[in-house]
């Protein structure tokens, strides 16, 4: 079941979705054909839960979304971005494995 706390961004939307956002954005670049990519989004659904107010998350279909993608060199998915400020101050690519792998790479920036 996904989180209602998750945001589908889109090309037109990325600005004021992700670049403008007032907390921290985790962006993941993902696809429905990616199996890693459902495999992780339970995770996310989690961690959107358990950081709401600390940290947005938003998802960015790459299929549909190819400027966005592209502009911000996503040659694999899952890629996962996360912006403060609107800067890219992390990556992760490919599947963490667990929720607390991915937990502890966004708790490096989110207080």
């Amino acid at each position: 079941m996904a989180s209602d706390k998750i945001k589908q961004t889109t090309d037109d939307s990325f600005d004021s979705d992700v670049l403008k956002a007032e907390r921290p954005v985790l962006v993941d670049f993902w696809a429905v054909w990616c199996g890693p990519c459902r495999a992780i989004a339970p995770h996310l659904d989690a961690l959107a839960e358990e950081l709401d107010g600390k940290l947005d998350i938003v998802k960015l279909n790459v299929d549909e979304n190819q400027q966005t993608a592209m502009q911000y060199q996503v040659r694999s998915i899952p890629t996962l971005l996360l912006f403060k400020g609107g800067e890219v101050v992390d990556r992760m690519v490919g599947n963490p494995g667990s929720k607390a792998k991915l937990a502890e790479f966004v708790s490096r920036h989110v207080a």
